[in-house]
């Protein structure tokens, strides 16, 4: 007789030559403005390289590949991780990626492959996170990415992976969304159908031209998926899941929302406010289901309030060499005012 062990394989990593989108439409969208007041990055935005898409498998299916954009000094840990919608792919955080490492943070913006349930998710997740050599980091999670951050909090309560929340327009229970009984279904349906499903929640009025620009680059996004692609983050957002809070209650959470029109209803919010009492929120009056792109300055801005209380320990997530706290505490004051005056 013999003994058989099992050898986990080795991730496999490759540089895509494709650059970082930024399209809008036919247009191309510059860097967010750098706001007044805060330090003045080493470089400017918009003299940043585009980074360029990494590929990694984790798993041993050779067909589920991690798609992501690692930008700013690799010497940080802690770094914030992005993970986008249903309709979105890892460039939709373009922004986010050109601000913030202009201003000395790591960022990671991520596009999931196909998986059907949200614990194959996480353990694909965790190795990825494995793989990149990184114990503990910030989520900021978009809509179903905002759901599957906590879904992976609540996975490695017990060891720990994920030191603090960003969730925007997030949900915590799938069942907000009517669709649990049609979970199962999704991968049988065509791609012309799954973006039939994904588009009728984007915003049919009248909106502003930054706004419409926004959408159409996310429509764009929604093309370059495939069926599998968005068969499985249909079933990921429909089926029957919830977050369980007592498992994550250690962690420290931003709420972001919108006070106008989303996929997100005002039930789910409040619920989400319920299950998170002692949240930061961080609301914003305009920016549709995508504020990450047509409201970029602000939720830049409130992505750093965040990350404030982190600085200066292991949990950061920029150079210590770019801290600038106080400054960043007159901006916060500003916004506080400009809030008030908006009321």
């Amino acid at each position: 007789s013999c003994v058989c062990f099992s050898v986990a394989r080795p991730a496999r990593v490759w540089e895509s030559v494709r650059p970082l989108q930024r399209l809008v439409g036919s247009t191309w969208i510059s860097p967010p403005p750098h706001p007044a007041g805060l330090a003045t990055p080493v470089r400017k935005p918009e003299n940043l390289s585009r980074p360029l898409e990494i590929l990694i498998i984790v798993d041993d299916d050779d067909s589920k590949v991690w798609s992501l954009y690692d930008a700013g000094p690799r010497s940080i840990r802690c770094p914030l991780i992005f993970l986008p919608p249903v309709s979105g792919t890892a460039d939709v955080f373009f922004r986010q990626i050109l601000a913030l490492t202009g201003w000395g943070y790591r960022v990671i913006a991520l596009q999931y492959p196909v998986y059907w349930d949200h614990l194959e998710f996480c353990d694909g997740f965790r190795k990825l996170l494995d793989h990149l050599q990184l114990d503990k980091v910030h989520l900021f999670g978009a809509s179903l990415g905002g759901f599957l951050a906590q879904k992976f909090a609540e996975y490695t309560h017990k060891s720990p992976r994920v030191h603090s929340l960003i969730l925007c327009n997030a949900f915590s229970d799938t069942s907000i969304f009517n669709q649990t009984w049609t979970a199962n279904s999704f991968w049988l349906m065509p791609a012309f159908m799954l973006k039939k499903i994904v588009l009728g929640n984007f915003a049919s009025g009248p909106v502003d031209p930054v706004m419409a620009d926004a959408i159409d680059f996310m429509v764009d996004r929604l093309e370059s998926l495939g069926q599998s692609e968005l068969a499985s983050r249909l079933t990921l957002n429909c089926q029957n899941s919830y977050v369980e809070p007592h498992k994550i209650r250690d962690i420290a959470v931003t709420i972001m929302d919108v006070f106008d029109q989303s996929a997100l209803s005002t039930e789910a919010k409040e619920e989400m406010y319920k299950l998170y009492p002692n949240a930061r929120r961080a609301h914003l009056k305009t920016g549709g289901n995508f504020p990450y792109l047509c409201r970029s300055a602000e939720v830049n801005l409130y992505v750093q309030i965040h990350l404030l209380p982190f600085h200066g320990t292991k949990y950061a997530a920029i150079d210590p060499s770019m801290v600038s706290a106080e400054e960043l505490e007159v901006q916060k004051g500003k916004l506080c005012i400009s809030e008030q005056e908006e009321q």
